[in-house]
């Protein structure tokens, strides 16, 4: 979010003061002593999860007046390995006997993440006999929800993967880690860059359910048939991805084409430290594909049949695809054309030049601080020629595998 200048000392003023009693501007003040209260219960309740104390995690909860029980929390994420689970009070609100928290939840996913995800939670309160109790907790408005929102979650581990799902069976989790596991490999030795090694693969019940993981309409993803979530353009770090997949979409492709998509998605975590703001998406969705059909011996005219149809058809694209292309609200064909020309751009590049230094320009791009300025000065620098010069060579290229 976008910092904001100071318009006076007296604003300064209001916002500590808000800050220090957990309200909003406007709203009731809290006394200090049940911010604490609050605190203290949230400690113990992630403390309860963390250990995997039941009992302890139940004296933090309490059906609401009106008998309707909390969510099971506690169960659903039972089979999650978690080696931090943390609540950090930022808000709440009191009216008498009741309250309601906003909390942000660092959660860490135990030999997989090297930093904590964070997600903002709304909590229900109830006080009886002078003890704060939880009655719900769930995504606070407008985000996404995780997985162990939807049920109980079971957990697959791989070699090289953990595959988290809600509502598969055993037999599906193992087929998205055999996925998952062979993806690895196949992206380390075209990557040739370090990084962890490992995937974590989201698997929702539904359509739905990948939605709700990316606090979207389902409508925006139908026909996709995974997506890969996680920090870009910040620290570089890349802390915590997750491949969530959309077992709707994923569950009508072939053998070839899921692992082609596993593979694509596993790069896009292998690559994110180095996907940054100044990365357009023609190259890391384009990379991300030039990986997933590394070695498979797929041609250019099957891997890119809507490319194809308009190269055929005289539509050959005036240059490469900008990120609009890629919105997944779109027309599909122009979506399937944005891919795989960006797809044709990295090959050409790996045969044309060799695929080191296609992983350099990589790298190259995304060193820049912006995007202005970024792929020009890496096709400058790393493969000696020009922007016009390139698009020029890669339209000949794409007339000639696509005739």
């Amino acid at each position: 979010m976008a910092g904001h200048g100071r318009g006076s000392g007296a604003v300064a003023l209001c916002v500590a003061l808000c800050l220090a009693v957990l309200a909003g501007c406007g709203g009731d003040p809290v006394p200090d002593s049940a911010a604490g209260d609050v605190r203290r219960l949230l400690e113990r309740r992630a403390h309860a999860v963390l250990e995997r104390d039941e009992k302890a995690y139940e004296r933090t909860e309490r059906s609401a007046a009106g008998g309707r029980a909390p969510t099971d929390l506690f169960a659903n994420v039972r089979d999650v390995p978690l080696d931090a689970w943390e609540y950090r009070l930022t808000g709440l609100d009191r009216s008498g006997a009741r309250a309601t928290a906003r909390a942000e939840l660092s959660y860490r996913v135990k030999g997989y993440d090297r930093a904590p995800r964070t997600a903002e939670r709304t909590l229900a309160l109830e006080r009886h006999d002078g003890r704060w109790y939880v009655t719900s907790e769930r995504p606070a408005r407008k985000a996404g929800q995780l997985l162990w929102d939807q049920g109980p979650v079971r957990a697959e581990r791989g070699r090289h993967s953990l595959v988290l799902g809600v509502g598969q069976s055993a037999a599906d989790r193992r087929a998205y880690r055999d996925l998952a596991d062979r993806a690895v490999p196949a992206v380390d030795e075209a990557w040739r860059e370090k990084w962890p090694g490992k995937v974590v693969v989201l698997v929702p019940r539904t359509l739905d359910g990948m939605a709700g993981l990316l606090g979207a309409p389902a409508a925006g993803y139908r026909g996709i048939a995974a997506v890969t979530t996680g920090e870009v353009g910040g620290s570089g770090r890349a802390p915590a991805d997750r491949v969530i997949v959309n077992p709707e979409a994923y569950g009508v492709l072939g053998d070839f084409g899921k692992q082609v998509v596993m593979t694509h998605e596993t790069v896009h975590v292998a690559t994110r430290s180095r996907t940054l703001r100044a990365t357009p998406l023609w190259l890391s969705e384009g990379f991300a594909d030039w990986v997933g059909y590394r070695g498979t011996g797929r041609t250019a005219a099957r891997a890119a049949p809507e490319l194809r149809r308009a190269v055929r058809d005289g539509r050959l694209p005036a240059g490469l695809p900008d990120d609009a292309d890629f919105g997944f609200g779109g027309r599909a064909e122009r979506l399937a054309e944005a891919y795989e020309g960006s797809w044709l751009a990295c090959r050409m590049i790996a045969e044309q030049w060799g695929e080191r230094e296609l992983g350099e320009f990589y790298r190259a791009v995304g060193a820049h601080d912006e995007r202005a300025g970024a792929v020009a000065d890496a096709l400058r620098d790393v493969l000696d020629t020009t922007p016009a010069e390139f698009t020029a060579r890669w339209r000949t290229y794409l007339r000639s595998e696509l005739r």
